[in-house]
């Protein structure tokens, strides 16, 4: 078993094409808008859902299929490129995801029935998983620790920007094209300055060293190691849980803000406050994590989520609860996911140093399916009301805080256990 005393130190990576070291700033930039191609996918088709629904055929809750399936989908995907990034690297998987996500966002734009584009958005969600499962295992290849905690959030600060402006780029492009398949088309257009950015600067960040053989036996121990172990798994498991409870939220915002609270054409702007305020979490995260460290501050920020579910519900339960209820306490719990994904993705990660691509993968496999899972039943339970959601949020930061508890051996805001196993 090889043990990694310093996984926190910087491993240098190599240069880019044209002789010049990638920078870390750089670096930020480009994995968090790799990621939020992701993110666009879902989120800018939002205020569309409507038009589109309308437009193939499409029923009642039937609409939130359009992000579910993707979302699932893209969990079932996840499994796939770690290993082979850490065969063959992580640039060539990469172009893969990308060229997928490209073509299928094309294909999407095309669709003439609503089977047609659900097929078709679970493709695009399974086979440009690499651009969700990469980022974290190329980041991984550089730093760990409370230093990987410290970049993840600031990549989800950019990230995050995305979801926030991305209802109002999507609405922009329908009052602007008067057709939603035209979001589709900008999908493609983002895949593909993103594909030019990557070939041009991103060098490849696996070490030799690290090279895994494509081997089933091999690729099994590593990926279950990486969800089995104990110091790890409680944090992998926390975070679906939290983060399904937020797909949730994003399924049914639309029909929740737009139309029970009556927000109408005000949603994007709404939807981007909420977003923004988990965008600015992880800025502070980022400049807290390294003093505190990432397990003090995910814990303190899981047990006030636990007490803001708690008043959504209470106040969900009310016949006179309103917007102006609603929303501020939804930012609110989005802003504490801000100091909760990025350390517990990081605490979890931090064991696998030379697997972590399949480590990765495994991980971002559990995190979202089950977080998917979940967000489409939330989502599908919409009734009309807050409820479903809040009641969600609450019981799924309370199994949270259950399993960070397993993993930590019941001992919280502590310091890392230098006893920690690392992987074959």
């Amino acid at each position: 078993m090889r043990s990694d005393p310093d996984g926190g130190g910087e491993r240098p990576i190599a240069e880019a094409a044209h002789g010049q070291r990638i920078g870390e700033r750089e670096l930020i930039w480009m994995m968090a808008l790799l990621m939020a191609c992701n993110a666009f996918g879902i989120d800018a088709i939002l205020p569309a859902l409507d038009k589109l629904a309308y437009s193939l055929g499409a029923e009642g809750n039937d609409r939130q299929f359009i992000v579910g399936v993707y979302l699932l989908a893209a969990g079932f995907g996840t499994l796939i490129p770690g290993s082979f990034a850490d065969r063959y690297g992580r640039r060539p998987v990469l172009f893969a995801a990308l060229g997928c996500y490209i073509v299928l966002s094309l294909a999407c734009a095309a669709a003439e029935t609503f089977s047609q584009m659900i097929a078709l958005r679970a493709l695009q969600g399974f086979f440009a998983a690499g651009i969700i499962a990469l980022p974290p295992a190329i980041i991984r290849d550089r730093v760990g620790g409370d230093r990987m905690a410290r970049m993840m959030s600031l990549i989800f600060v950019i990230f995050l920007l995305v979801p926030a402006v991305a209802p109002s780029i999507g609405q922009g492009i329908l009052l602007a094209m008067g057709d939603w398949r035209w979001i589709f088309v900008a999908m493609a257009v983002l895949g593909c300055i993103m594909t030019a950015w990557v070939y041009f600067r991103l060098p490849e960040t696996l070490h030799e060293a690290d090279r895994q053989e494509i081997n089933v036996s091999i690729i099994a121990r590593n990926m279950r190691s990486a969800v089995t172990l104990r110091s790890t798994i409680g944090y992998t498991l926390a975070s679906a849980l939290v983060f399904g409870a937020l797909f949730g939220f994003i399924n049914s915002s639309q029909q929740l803000i737009g139309e029970a609270f009556g927000a109408g054409e005000q949603f994007p702007l709404l939807f981007a406050i909420c977003a923004g305020c988990m965008a600015i979490a992880n800025w502070s995260n980022s400049r807290i994590v390294e003093h505190f460290g990432a397990r003090r501050v995910s814990h303190t920020a899981l047990f006030l989520f636990i007490v803001v579910a708690a008043m959504q519900l209470w106040f969900a339960t009310r016949p006179t609860e309103t917007l102006w209820t609603f929303v501020p306490l939804m930012a609110a719990n989005m802003s504490l996911l801000g100091f909760i994904g990025a350390n517990f993705g990081s605490i979890a990660m931090q064991p696998f140093k030379h697997i972590a691509g399949a480590a990765s993968s495994a991980q971002s496999f559990l995190r979202m399916t089950t977080g998917a899972t979940l967000g489409a039943a939330v989502g599908y339970a919409y009734d009309g009301t807050a409820r479903p959601l809040a009641m969600a949020l609450l019981v799924s930061a309370g199994a949270s805080l259950f399993f960070v508890l397993y993993s930590e051996r019941g001992a919280l805001f502590g310091p890392p256990d230098p006893e920690d196993e690392d992987e074959d």
